[in-house]
C-alpha cells in the first residue's frame, strides 16, 4: 500500500476480480495515484461481492486519511455478469413474442433461443408465450401468467420492427412490471434491425438482470451508508462507465468489462492516442487497440452467437508472466499455455539462491493430455517452474519496484540449467524464452495493427498487469515499435475504472439519413450521458455514418466534472517540439509549427517521394507534451468561430474526393479550446458541416478554430 497526502478530492476506482478486489484513490485534479488496497473478493459473503467493495472502500479511505465526503467520483468494475454467463448462473426468462399474421411466424421462431448453450450440456432456461395483440390486456396477462407458472423470473417483450414502433413492447413491458416481474423490452437494448439478434441480446440481458439488480441494490445501500455522496458508477464493456440506474436497465453492458478497465487506464492516464494495450497476467495477455484516441469497439459474441452488445475488441493469447517454457529437440519451442500457477509450482526466479543449488533441468506434463516437454528445475529447495518472468528478470527487463521484480542474479541461476541444455549462455537462453512467448503475442498485435490500419510510425505498445515486463519490452524491441510499461501497471484496471468517462452509444438504421436526423442521433447520445451525470460542458460526441449499412452511430463521452487538471508540469516549447519530432521520426530541425491554441500545438513536416506527391504528416501535441492526434497526410487551416462556417465549407469542397467509391468528404477534426472534435466518421459534406456548426454554436465568435483535414483515398 502506498499513500501520500494532497489537498484535492478523490476519484475512487474499484475492480472486482475473481480472487481479489482492488481499490485505488486518484487525485481528482492531477489524476495521480495516491493510494491502493487489495482485499479478497467476497463471493461467499451473504451480501456477495458488495461486501468486498465496501470493505475495500473503507480501507482505502482509512489508508489515505480521507473522509467519505471527499470522494468526488466512485465507480466499480465487476466480472459478475461475465461469471454468471460462464457458470450458467442465470434466471429463467419468459419470452413474450408479439404479432399476428406474418409477424407471428417470425416471433414464434424465437422459442428456439431456448437452445442457446450456457455451459457444456446446459442451455438457457427460456419459456416462450405468444401475444397476438399487445393491446389485448387479457391476452397479455394470460401470457405473463403462463411463463411465470413455467418458472420464469424475468420477462422479455419482443416484436418485429419495434425499433420504429415500440408501443407493443412497451404495453407488454408495462403489464409485466405491474405483475412484479423485472422486464427487458428488446427495443430498449438496441435500435438496430434484426429481430433474432436484437431479441437474443435482450434475452441474455434479462437472464442476468435479477442477480445484477440484487447486487446493485446492496452496493448502492452500502455506499450510501458509508457516507459517500458521489453517485455510484459502473464500468461498461466498451471502456466507459454508466450510472447505476442505467446498469439496472442494461446489466449486459457490464459483460466483458474486465479488459475494458485496463485499456481505459492506458487511454486516460497514459494518454495514448495510437497504440496497442497489452494487459499481461500470470497466464494470458489481453490485447486491445487505441486508435485516434479512442478504444476499438465491436459487437461482441456472447454464448457463441453475435449480439448487439458494443464491447471492447479484445483478443487473448495464452502467454503471461507465469507461462512455462517448453523445450524439445534442444530448442525452446513455446512458452505456455500452461502457467506455473496451473502446475502448482513456484517461479524459479523468486527462489532463495540456496534453494537453487544442484539444479538440473527436468520435464513434466502439467495436466493430463498436455505435452510432456514443459521445463522445470529440480534443485535442493524442490521443484521450480522456468517462466517468462524468470527470463525477463535474467535480462534485467523488469524495473525496480515492479510487481514481478526479482534479483537478476537469482534469475540467471534459475536459467543456467536451461542454458546448458540449449548449448548457449544465460542471456541467449532468456532471449529464446522471450522470443517464443512474445512471438505468439506479436502475431496478434500485427494482425490488429493491420485490422485497424494503425499508423506504425505513431503506434505505442503499452503494457499493464502484473506480468507486463515479461512481454511488452521484448515485443516492442522485436517489432521495432515504441513500448513502455504503464505506471503502476499492476493496478492499471482499477485506475482505469477511476478515470473512466461516462459513455453512451446510440445506433440507428436510417436509410438516406438527413442532416437533421444525424444531428438528432447526436443530440440523443449527448443527452443520455448528461442524464447519467456527465457535466454538459464536458461532453464530446463522435458521429459515424455508414452508407453501406445505413447505420448512424453516435458515441458520447463526458466527465462527471469539468476537469481543469492543474498539473505541476507543463511541457515547454522545446519539449513539445522533441515529442513531435520523435513521433514524426525526423530531426527537430525538419519540424514546423503549423498552428496552435492555448491547449494544443500542431506540428508538421514534409515527406518527399520519387515521382509522387509529397506527404504532409501532422502531429497535435497537448500542453503536457503528449501526442493527441496524428495524421499521415493532412491539411491544416486556422480560422475563428465567426468565420468558420464559410471557411470550412470551402475547405471541405477543396478536399472532397471523387472516385469509383463515390463522393467522399474529408476526415475532419476541429481543435476547439481544450477539445479535439472528431467528425471523421461522416462521409457526406452537408451533414459534416452541420455537425461542425453544432460543435461551434456555444462558442464566442473570436475564439480560434483549427481544422485538420485528411483527404480520403
Amino acid at each position: 500500500m502506498t499513500a501520500q497526502r494532497t489537498t484535492h478530492r478523490l476519484r475512487v476506482g474499484i475492480d472486482v476480480g475473481g480472487t481479489f478486489t482492488d481499490a485505488v484513490a486518484v487525485d481528482a485534479t492531477t489524476l495521480e495515484l495516491i493510494g491502493q488496497v487489495k482485499v479478497p473478493t467476497s463471493h461467499h459473503h451473504p451480501d456477495g461481492v458488495a461486501h468486498g467493495i465496501v470493505e475495500a472502500l473503507d480501507r482505502l479511505l482509512t489508508e489515505v486519511g480521507r473522509a467519505p465526503e471527499d470522494v468526488a467520483f466512485l465507480a466499480h468494475g465487476t466480472t459478475q455478469a461475465t461469471n454468471a454467463l460462464l457458470e450458467g448462473d442465470v434466471a429463467p426468462v419468459g419470452l413474450l413474442g408479439i404479432g399476428s399474421g406474418p409477424s407471428a411466424v417470425l416471433t414464434r421462431r424465437l422459442a428456439g433461443l431456448a437452445k442457446l448453450e450456457l455451459t457444456p450440456g446446459r442451455t438457457l432456461p427460456l419459456h416462450y408465450a405468444h401475444v397476438p395483440d399487445a393491446a389485448d390486456t387479457a391476452e397479455v396477462r394470460a401470457a405473463i401468467d403462463r411463463v411465470r407458472a413455467a418458472g420464469s423470473e424475468v420477462v422479455v417483450a419482443t416484436e418485429p420492427f419495434s425499433v420504429d414502433a415500440p408501443e407493443g413492447e412497451q404495453a407488454v413491458a408495462d403489464q409485466a412490471r405491474a405483475a412484479g416481474l423485472p422486464v427487458t423490452a428488446a427495443h430498449e437494448i438496441t435500435s438496430l434491425y434484426g429481430l433474432n439478434k436484437r431479441t437474443r441480446t435482450a434475452v441474455v440481458n434479462a437472464a442476468i438482470l435479477p442477480r445484477m439488480l440484487a447486487t446493485a441494490d446492496l452496493v448502492d445501500e452500502s455506499v450510501v451508508k458509508a457516507g459517500v455522496r458521489a453517485p455510484l458508477m459502473v464500468m461498461r464493456c466498451d471502456g466507459g462507465v454508466m450510472s447505476l440506474d442505467e446498469m439496472r436497465r442494461r446489466p449486459l453492458l457490464t459483460v466483458l468489462s474486465g479488459p475494458a478497465a485496463g485499456v481505459a487506464g492506458a487511454l486516460m492516464r497514459e494518454r495514448v492516442s495510437e497504440g496497442v494495450f497489452l494487459e499481461t497476467g500470470g497466464t494470458s495477455t489481453d490485447i486491445s487497440v487505441i486508435h485516434r484516441g479512442k478504444v476499438a469497439v465491436r459487437h461482441a459474441v456472447i454464448l457463441g452467437r453475435g449480439s448487439y452488445l458494443p464491447a471492447l475488441d479484445v483478443r487473448t493469447v495464452g502467454v503471461g508472466g507465469g507461462s512455462m517454457v517448453r523445450v524439445s529437440g534442444g530448442k525452446v519451442v513455446a512458452a505456455g499455455p500452461r502457467s506455473a500457477h496451473i502446475a502448482g509450482l513456484p517461479y524459479a526466479c523468486f527462489a532463495e539462491p540456496g534453494d537453487l543449488a544442484d539444479a538440473r533441468l527436468a520435464a513434466l506434463r502439467p495436466m493430463p493430455g498436455d505435452p510432456d516437454d514443459y521445463a522445470v528445475i529440480d534443485a535442493a529447495g524442490g521443484r521450480f517452474a522456468v517462466t517468462m518472468t524468470c527470463a525477463a528478470n535474467a535480462l534485467g527487463r523488469v524495473p525496480e519496484g515492479d510487481f514481478a521484480r526479482a534479483d537478476p542474479a537469482v534469475a540467471a541461476l534459475a536459467l543456467a540449467p536451461l542454458a546448458e541444455a540449449l548449448g548457449m549462455d544465460v542471456a541467449g537462453a532468456a532471449t529464446a524464452v522471450l522470443d517464443a512467448g512474445a512471438g505468439q503475442v506479436r502475431e496478434v498485435v500485427d494482425r490488429m495493427i493491420r485490422d485497424y490500419r494503425l499508423d506504425r510510425d505513431a503506434v505505442v505498445l503499452v503494457g499493464g498487469g502484473g506480468g507486463a515486463a515479461s512481454v511488452t519490452p521484448h515485443l516492442a524491441a522485436a517489432a521495432g515499435l515504441t513500448g513502455r510499461i504503464a505506471r503502476n501497471s499492476e493496478v492499471i484496471s482499477p485506475i482505469g475504472v477511476a478515470l473512466a468517462l461516462v459513455r453512451e452509444q446510440i445506433e440507428r438504421i436510417i436509410p438516406g439519413a438527413t442532416q437533421e436526423q444525424i444531428l438528432g442521433v447526436r443530440n440523443d447520445a449527448e443527452l443520455a450521458v448528461v442524464e447519467q451525470g456527465a457535466a454538459p460542458g464536458a461532453v464530446e460526441v463522435e458521429v459515424t455514418v455508414d452508407p453501406q449499412t445505413n447505420t448512424v452511430r453516435a458515441i458520447a463521452t463526458g466527465a462527471t466534472e469539468l476537469r481543469t487538471q492543474d498539473r505541476a508540469h507543463r511541457a515547454d516549447e522545446a519539449e513539445r517540439l522533441r515529442a513531435a519530432a520523435a513521433s514524426l521520426k525526423v530531426p527537430p530541425a525538419q519540424v514546423e509549427v503549423l498552428a496552435g491554441t492555448p491547449a494544443h500545438t500542431v506540428y508538421g513536416t514534409v515527406r518527399r517521394r520519387r515521382l509522387r506527391r509529397p506527404l504532409h504528416p501532422v502531429r497535435v501535441i497537448d500542453a503536457d507534451g503528449v501526442v493527441r492526434l496524428h495524421a499521415a497526410d493532412a491539411r491544416v487551416a486556422t480560422t475563428t468561430v465567426a468565420e468558420a462556417s464559410g471557411v470550412l465549407a470551402e475547405l471541405v469542397r477543396e478536399t472532397t474526393s471523387y472516385g469509383d467509391g463515390g463522393v467522399r468528404a474529408p476526415a475532419l477534426r476541429l481543435l476547439l479550446g481544450s477539445r479535439i472534435a472528431d467528425l471523421s466518421g461522416v462521409l457526406d459534406a452537408e451533414p459534416l458541416l452541420a455537425l461542425a456548426r453544432s460543435e461551434l454554436r456555444s462558442r464566442t465568435g473570436d475564439e480560434p478554430v483549427i481544422a485538420v483535414l485528411e483527404v480520403r483515398a
